[in-house]
């Protein structure tokens, strides 16, 4: 199995609509007279446009592009006739956003025990994931998870990442497994579902709040899933 981990086995960056509206209101004084409300739609939509079309690298520097995704809200607020708001302004309230996501991360209950259970089984498993080295490191280390595995591959590391072919093929080379005796499991449509199955990979959705595929979805997953557990043999 290659496992993701950001919100498949952490809950990492889901939801970034209730972390920016949460920010927001923290910085309300120094936003007024602008409600959080709108700050917050305004750096959602920049940060999803920037995103749409991002090359993979910004994937290494979440923090500078947190950075510009709030700059870009204010810029976009201020064309639209608000009144401009300072840059340092900016500045704070992303790195302010990247501190909150680190104290609200946890791991999904019951994914320390299914891994566990997984490996006990003699399933050989890979953690996969995407990301700057020391970001997704600090991670393993603090949830407890490089023992849990038997290999660990973190973009950062390695120089590539999914949906690259070399990703999942530098996996199983490192399992010693072929496409064929392999899933994939994790939240990212693109990256866990399609990619995988084109290699002739069985792709396993997660999708842990149970919001369902997004409507005329074409990624059609092998299994969709909410938590690790229901990988276990009843």
């Amino acid at each position: 199995m290659l496992i993701d981990m950001d919100d498949t086995i952490l809950s990492a960056y889901g939801r970034p609509e209730i972390a920016w509206h949460h920010i927001a209101a923290e910085f309300a004084d120094e936003l007024a007279p602008l409600p959080p409300t709108a700050i917050a739609a305004a750096v959602l939509s920049f940060a999803r446009n920037f995103w749409s079309t991002a090359e993979p690298a910004w994937r290494l520097k979440l923090g500078e592009a947190r950075r510009i995704s709030v700059q870009g809200g204010f810029d976009a607020l201020a064309a639209a006739g608000h009144p401009p708001l300072p840059a340092d302004l900016a500045i704070r309230i992303a790195d302010r956003f990247t501190e909150y996501r680190e104290e609200e991360m946890f791991i999904f209950p019951g994914a320390h025990d299914a891994i566990d259970e997984l490996r006990s089984l003699g399933v050989k498993l890979a953690l996969v994931t995407n990301g700057a080295a020391d970001t997704q490191r600090a991670k393993v280390e603090r949830f407890e998870l490089a023992h849990r595995f038997h290999h660990i591959q973190i973009e950062g590391e390695h120089g590539f990442g999914k949906p690259e072919e070399r990703a999942y093929l530098h996996a199983m080379d490192a399992l010693g497994v072929g496409a064929e005796d392999t899933w994939m499991i994790g939240d990212n449509l693109e990256w866990e579902v399609e990619a995988p199955q084109r290699l002739g990979i069985y792709a396993i959705w997660m999708d842990v709040h149970g919001d369902g595929l997004p409507p005329g979805s074409i990624i059609k997953p092998d299994r969709i899933i909410r938590s690790l557990a229901e990988l276990l043999p009843k």
